[in-house]
């Protein structure tokens, strides 16, 4: 099997390759100082492991010019001097990689390979490489990969006027824009059909939506009948953004829900089906369903069993259907001090914001009407829904897409500077 070449999407150090220690370096019989840096050393192990590992990646390349081992080994030597001053400044932020964080990076880069976690660990193994000392450089990356982020959040600072610049400009309307990912049947005409030809294609195409309508699916539809570039992946034209569509696609795009059919549209090349089966960006994603919500919690205690708040909560429940205020049944009973002093109020809230069966009750039961009495981790509720609504949150959205594109422009260059600094100051003595 052909190395493994390992793909990182970490913002780390530009040029900063994976560190896979190679079997060379397990042969050293002796170890020394390379570099002291602060208060950690840089082992010549560690040097030479980076420098093959360097040298292996470049002889993989189409252009893979290897330059002397004395220009080599300065340039690893500095690069593990600068990965030191940050794994230590890693270290005295408290910052940790959890098992989980690692385990997702492991399958990201197996993934990038095109296989699973153990399939990749076997490979790696058969080309001579530790599993686990690759496993702890990663986890190194991504402490590094941490403190950077951290940094330079808050050395990038992005003004308003910047985000509004930006916005109004063609670059902007660009970046921000929505996209859409679309399906899509053609139903092809022959060249210079006459009229009753092309009525015989759009009713083929009718036909089809009759179909779609009476349970067919589309995509497997487009595999089968579509004479369309893109039948054989279902009709899926990708994502892409209103501009980047067929002229005669990108005004109907805009005004479907995600789920709907479109058709038949004809065109010189007969007539199209489209069904939208994703939309992303501002419009999208801005438009939040939210709820306004109040309810009663009775918790089982020391001195109430959880038959007793089961009763308890039934009770009260059913001293609201009677007529009692919502308000004051909360006030006096509820057991959850966040919102028992407001009546039971948790204000507006999008989805996702509660445990699921409390979602669950909130999406199902009648606006002005009280729930029945369910149980979530918390202990019994019961629940009034008092307001639905669409909360528009495009622009902000927007200024956050707009922001976010600006801090990554400025990121690499702001990088840069910052690793001179560090490097400055911290006390570097070369060994080798």
């Amino acid at each position: 099997m052909k190395a493994i070449k390992i793909i990182l999407t970490l913002m780390l150090v530009p040029a900063m390759l994976v560190d896979i220690a190679s079997t060379q370096a397990a042969v050293l019989l002796l170890d020394r100082v390379a570099a002291i840096v602060d208060d950690d050393v840089v082992t010549q192990s560690e040097v030479n492991a980076r420098v093959q590992a360097v040298k292996a990646q470049i002889k993989s390349s189409p252009k893979g010019n290897v330059p002397p081992d004395n220009i080599l080994v300065s340039q690893v030597l500095e690069r593990l001097v600068i990965e030191s001053i940050q794994l230590q400044m890693a270290e005295r932020a408290g910052v940790k990689i959890s098992d989980g964080e690692l385990n997702e990076a492991m399958s990201s880069i197996a993934s990038q390979n095109r296989l699973t976690l153990e399939q990749f660990q076997r490979a790696i193994e058969k080309d001579g490489i530790s599993y686990v000392e690759m496993r702890d450089q990663i986890r190194r990356e991504l402490m590094i990969g941490r403190v950077q982020k951290g940094v330079m959040r808050n050395r990038i600072q992005i003004s308003e006027q910047q985000i509004k610049t930006f916005l109004e400009s063609e670059v902007g309307e660009v970046i921000t824009a929505d996209e859409y990912r679309l399906a899509h049947i053609l139903v092809p005409a022959p060249a210079e059909a006459n009229a009753q030809q092309l009525q015989v294609v759009r009713q083929s195409a009718e036909n089809m939506l009759a179909e779609i309508a009476d349970g067919a699916d589309f995509q497997s539809l487009a595999v089968e009948r579509s004479a369309g570039q893109n039948a054989l992946q279902g009709g899926d034209l990708g994502w892409r953004k209103a501009v980047q569509l067929p002229t005669m696609f990108s005004d109907i795009a805009q005004e479907l829900e995600v789920g709907e059919i479109r058709g038949p549209i004809k065109s010189g090349s007969g007539y199209h089906l489209i069904k939208l089966l994703q939309k992303r960006g501002a419009q999208a994603e801005g438009q939040v369903e939210q709820t306004q919500v109040r309810h009663v919690l009775i918790q089982p205690s020391e001195i109430r069993t959880d038959e007793e708040a089961k009763e308890l909560a039934e009770s009260l429940r059913q001293e609201i259907i009677d007529g009692r205020p919502f308000d004051e049944i909360a006030k006096l009973f509820s057991d959850d001090p966040g919102s028992a002093l407001s009546g039971g109020d948790l204000g507006w809230n999008r989805a996702g914001t509660f445990v699921p069966v409390f979602e669950q009750t909130m999406e199902t039961v009648s606006p002005n009407s009280v729930s029945e009495v369910f149980h979530s981790e918390h202990g019994y509720h019961f629940l009034e829904v008092t307001g639905r609504r669409v909360e528009d949150f495009s622009e902000m959205f927007k200024m956050s897409q707009a922001e976010n594109y600006l801090r990554n422009q400025m990121f690499d260059e702001e990088l840069e500077s910052w690793l001179r600094e560090i490097r400055d100051g911290a006390f570097v003595e070369i060994r080798s």
